[in-house]
């Protein structure tokens, strides 16, 4: 049609065609930071939108992953960072990036449809019917919840955020939630549980990783995490690159200068790497020299002395249900008679590593952790 237009009506006529695009593409309005207050629903911030029948990101909201993400009830998610015109953050090589008032995190908790009743979802690893472009695709997945993680002045501040049954707008959940659902795998029975969302203090017992600051700091975007390839519409670049090309990454080092955590999934990988990575992002933010598990003299960082820090023939701090009668932490070359393997292992409240954030047991890694402790060389005493 516009081949044979004139050029104002063909230039006119191109330029509605772009802005129906770019309507389907993104949210009509511009990212929205609120400096204080609680909006009731997601859509106030603009962030993320549902349009064409996906879940949209809006201008300069940039998608990223992670090299071994956390566990949460075999949840997939979209995490995303946006920030202010004019501002970036500050690169850091251990700890999270230094970023500016006006930062906006994302994260997306969402399943690939089961089939048949609107609570079945997969219990897969596979996500290449999630996305269509950057978005979600709301006909292969369905939207548990998105929780902001926001920048404000006085500090950061977590808002999450529970999707409709209509998928068409979150709604504040300041108090949390429990969805119901049931994990279908080919092959098994699928097993119910019950998916929980957090409330706003506990958001504070995994993202406050210091006791004596008590401050919330963001848990994944750091340099080891971050420094991987992701697969943006305009082609695929290493994540930390694209971040300083885009304007929201400052003094990057080069290349060879910067860490790399393991792929937990990749048997390609050294196990004891792929093991302390796991372990690095499931725990570390409680099992550290400075956060809520310090007590315990156990140090899941990825800077933890391969030692006592790790459990590695440890008497516990406490006895109790815990231990599961046994004597050590880890046992070199006896996954069976280490209490890290059957805290991991466990669904029970009082007794379940991680405290919370999962219903469910993470089969695959709680295999990884086995052949890890497995093995490792030398013996405990009595």
């Amino acid at each position: 049609m516009l081949k044979n237009a004139p050029p104002l009506a063909g230039w006119i006529a191109s330029l509605l065609v772009a802005s129906v695009l770019a309507a389907c593409s993104h949210p009509a309005d511009p990212v929205h930071f609120f400096a204080q207050g609680r909006p009731q629903h997601l859509s106030e911030w603009h962030v993320l939108a549902v349009a064409g029948g996906r879940l949209a990101l809006n201008e300069r909201v940039v998608p990223y992953d992670l090299n071994t993400p956390l566990f949460s009830d075999y949840a997939h998610k979209l995490r995303t960072v946006w920030m202010p015109p004019g501002t970036a953050a500050r690169y850091t090589s251990n700890d999270a990036f230094d970023f500016p008032v006006g930062t906006i995190f994302s994260k997306t908790f969402y399943y690939p449809r089961g089939g048949g009743t609107d609570s079945a979802v997969l219990r897969t690893y596979d996500q290449s019917r999630d996305f269509a472009g950057q978005g979600l695709d709301l006909k292969n997945v369905r939207l548990i919840e998105t929780r902001l993680l926001v920048r404000r002045k006085h500090g950061w501040e977590a808002l999450p955020y529970v999707w409709n049954a209509e998928q068409t707008d979150a709604l504040l959940a300041r108090t949390g939630d429990e969805v119901a659902l049931e994990l279908v795998s080919s092959g098994e029975p699928n097993e119910p549980f019950t998916y929980v969302v957090p409330n706003e203090n506990q958001c504070a017992g995994c993202h406050v990783t210091d006791l004596k600051t008590k401050i919330l700091t963001p848990l994944g975007p750091k340099a080891r995490h971050l420094n991987r390839d992701y697969a943006y519409t305009a082609g695929t670049q290493n994540q930390l690159t694209y971040w300083r090309d885009t304007g929201y990454l400052t003094d990057l080092p080069p290349a060879s200068e910067l860490p790399r955590s393991a792929n937990w999934r990749d048997a390609t990988q050294p196990l004891d790497a792929r093991a302390r990575a796991y372990l690095d992002v499931n725990c570390s933010h409680c099992h550290s020299g400075t956060g809520p598990a310090d007590t315990t003299g156990l140090s899941f960082e990825a800077s933890a002395a391969a030692d006592r820090h790790l459990g590695i023939c440890k008497p516990p701090v406490a006895a109790g249900r815990g231990t599961g009668n046994h004597n050590f932490d880890v046992v070199p070359g006896h996954p069976e008679d280490s209490i890290l393997l059957f805290r991991l292992g466990s669904r029970e409240p009082g007794v379940m590593m991680p405290e919370q954030g999962r219903s469910t047991v993470h089969r695959e890694a709680l295999a990884l952790i086995r052949e890890w402790i497995a093995a490792m060389p030398g013996q405990c005493g009595a």
